[in-house]
């Protein structure tokens, strides 16, 4: 049985090689956030375009503040998108506010709070050093360097990049489609009442947010009874999308279908189960060039195995590289003990106490406690090679996606 590493690098392995860059489209800046970007951004221009002061105060020479106390006469405002058109000569300077530009005469901007301005003059209370407070033009960029490149994920600092430099529709992957399929006469649909040994399908909800979450889209395809040929039609609709997600069905029970209808398919499987718990007996396969998931249906198993498996497949569908698990380091809070030789990974509730991350783990009752999972923010992760861990410990901790 492969470790949850081995088990992600297979994923990661196997989709690297299959995949092929998806289709491309374009969409306006504002409604990239998530998507990832299939071209260049360049610099229209240098940035910053002009020499910018970095404070309110008076842009000067700094030849004529060689010393504390110097006197210099004031002739006029310069506001950020402003300029001042008159010539300055030595002992003379200008009032000038953050983000404005410094007229190519001066050379070092002096902060209000140094200063004691009057009405037509200013004592400057510190010596001064050219450059002071000011970022030159194409510090930042220069006209047509390339700023951001494809594969890029597009978070709000990149999107404000596009924007500043006039990139207001970009070229983008198209998003992989993601079939979720939950399988159990046991489950009905979230607007039904269940039966008095039935559940809701709250995986139908958890995996559509993870999908969205990973920049995919969901194609929800409801839950399958434990009836081979309705499992078979509804697999037939999901292999239609570029992944198709099941939850339930692939342990080791009488009525466990789904391996066994995907294998009647034709699927080839890479692996069949990882020593992690919860989520044990997670299957990844493809059938053609349709990747395939089936996820333990107890929902915190659901959730860990997404989180571990499928959202390295659906970054690579998507265009970009692989997000690497966002692991901490935390101090644990309590003593905790595991038996079985897994990768645990246990939900949790991460602080900071005294500037320092704290963990704990939180009372549950196995992998079916999705109330537990809804007030913990993270995993703890212990480790199969050190199953005891002391109160004080430092130890792995990731992080709920959504949360952090």
């Amino acid at each position: 049985m492969l470790s949850y590493t081995d088990a992600r690098q297979k994923v990661i392995e196997v989709v690297t090689a299959r995949r092929k860059l998806p289709p491309r489209e374009r969409v306006e800046v504002g409604q990239a956030l998530g998507r990832v970007l299939a071209e260049q951004v360049i610099a229209d221009r240098d940035y910053p375009p002009f020499d910018r002061s970095t404070r309110d105060g008076f842009a000067v020479r700094a030849r004529d503040v060689a010393a504390p106390g110097a006197t210099l006469e004031i002739l006029g405002e310069i506001k950020a998108g402003g300029t001042f058109s008159g010539t300055i000569g030595p002992g003379q300077c200008v009032h000038i506010m953050t983000g404005a530009g410094v007229p190519a005469s001066l050379d070092a901007v002096v902060m209000i709070e140094h200063t004691k301005p009057s009405k037509s003059r200013v004592v400057i209370d510190r010596s001064v050093e050219p450059g002071q407070n000011i970022v030159r033009r194409g510090s930042e960029a220069r006209a047509g360097q390339v700023l951001l490149t494809p594969g890029t994920r597009l978070g709000y600092a990149e999107l404000a990049l596009a924007g500043q430099v006039g990139a207001h529709r970009l070229e983008v992957f198209a998003r992989p489609r993601v079939a979720i399929l939950s399988t159990g006469d046991e489950v009905v649909e979230i607007d039904k009442k269940p039966g008095p040994f039935q559940v809701r399908n709250g995986n139908s909800v958890s995996l559509a947010v993870q999908t969205e979450l990973a920049g995919a889209v969901p194609v929800p395809l409801g839950n399958a009874p434990d009836r081979i040929e309705e499992l078979r039609a509804r697999i037939d609709r999901g292999l239609e999308a570029d992944v198709l997600v099941l939850s339930g069905g692939v342990s080791m029970g009488k009525y466990d279908l789904v391996e066994v209808v995907l294998r009647e398919l034709g699927a080839e499987f890479f692996f069949e189960g990882v020593a992690i718990r919860p989520g044990r007996p997670a299957v990844f396969g493809a059938r053609r060039e349709k990747l395939v998931f089936g996820l333990p249906g107890n929902p915190v198993s659901t959730m860990v195995t997404f989180e571990l498996f499928v959202l390295p497949a659906i970054d690579l569908l998507s265009g970009a590289a692989p997000r690497p698990l966002p692991f901490l380091r935390a101090k644990l809070a309590a003593p905790v003990s595991q038996k079985a030789a897994l990768t645990h990974f246990l939900p949790a509730q991460l602080t900071w106490s005294a500037g320092e991350p704290v963990v704990r783990e939180l009372p549950w009752q196995g992998s079916g406690d999705i109330v537990v999972l809804a007030q913990a923010n993270c995993f703890l992760v212990v480790s199969e090679n050190k199953l005891e861990c002391a109160a004080g410990d430092w130890v792995d901790v990731l992080p709920r996606r959504d949360v952090f």
